[in-house]
């Protein structure tokens, strides 16, 4: 798929006096899926408006496959979008919201009842949309994006009131549409979520991109090299790995973390100077810690933190 990509360059845009993208610039590359990720009024919406030619940039640029998508011809065979799962008729049934669509870019029924399939909704196909819960909505939605069967998908939100069976499929869904080639890029707040499924994270705030790396490469940066020491003897171990030029610190009477080696030298330098202990654990990030290391700062809201003691019903007061 050799128009699977997605480059996003330089975007700026104000919507009034507020500035909704300052500069931001990243790629979505073919054969991964692409986590998307900031605070609530960092930009994503608009950055994925703008890259599907519903909102224009006052500088910039955002091309599927080398090309503006105001430009492609049959833009559904080119990439699939899922941004609004409400946007429908309710008084359609999925098949007739389905078939729609594929009359305006001359596709077949054929072509409908494969992707009704493909997303679980053969049974519901002749019920009316209205009457869908939110995870069947969603599932319509990812049936109306992968209509064309197009190199390039965007999603915003797709776990988004799917069930856990859902959310299982929608795991195994994306990774096989990227094991094809594809070119997917997900917005979601769901870290756990992303961190299953995703190759890269880009994460932005305030119109900017603070992140944009493998989430390996993310995750590793978080952990730093921090190790967790579970001991009989925490002085003894404290004095033992400082004098081998670890920074060390009692956390609990039974607890050591450790920084500035490895664990596996940690195992070496006290199993030298026969210092005994149980457990020793290398410290992973996961990617939600990641995420508010990175967006720490950037939020546009947040909510005072409670005080010590009281109940919010209490603090509202």
């Amino acid at each position: 798929m050799s128009d699977a990509t997605i480059t996003v360059s330089g975007l700026h845009k104000r919507f009034g006096q507020t500035v909704a993208l300052d500069g931001l610039s990243f790629a979505v590359a073919p054969g991964a899926v692409t986590g998307f990720v900031g605070p609530n009024g960092a930009g994503k919406s608009t950055t994925m408006r703008v890259i599907l030619g519903l909102d224009a940039v006052e500088e910039g640029s955002a091309l599927i496959g080398g090309r503006p998508y105001t430009s492609l011809r049959h833009p559904l065979r080119h990439v699939g979008s899922l941004l609004d799962a409400g946007a429908l008729q309710p008084s359609r049934s999925a098949r007739n919201h389905l078939l729609w669509m594929a009359h305006s870019q001359s596709m077949t029924a054929s072509r409908v009842d494969a992707v009704i399939e493909l997303v679980g909704l053969g049974s519901a196909a002749r019920r009316k949309a209205g009457g869908f819960s939110l995870g069947m909505r969603q599932r319509l939605g990812i049936a109306a994006a992968m209509l064309g069967d197009p190199p390039v998908l965007i999603m915003d939100e797709p776990f988004n009131g799917m069930d856990p069976e859902g959310i299982i499929w929608m795991r195994s869904f994306l990774r096989a549409l990227a094991a094809e080639g594809r070119a997917i890029l997900v917005s979601s707040h769901l870290m756990s979520e992303l961190e299953d499924v995703a190759d890269r994270l880009v994460v932005i705030g305030r119109g900017r991109a603070l992140a944009d790396a493998s989430i390996e490469e993310l995750v590793a940066r978080a952990s730093g090299d921090q190790v967790l020491l579970r001991t009989p003897a925490p002085a003894e171990a404290v004095r033992t790995l400082q004098r081998a030029g670890a920074a060390a610190s009692l956390i609990d009477p039974s607890t050591v973390t450790v920084s500035g080696v490895t664990a596996q030298k940690l195992v070496e330098v006290l199993g030298e100077a026969r210092v005994p202990f149980s457990e020793v654990t290398a410290q992973r990030a996961t990617l939600e810690d990641v995420y508010l290391q990175l967006t720490r700062g950037e939020a546009e809201f947040r909510a005072a933190e409670p005080e010590t003691g009281t109940h919010p019903a209490e603090a509202a007061r």
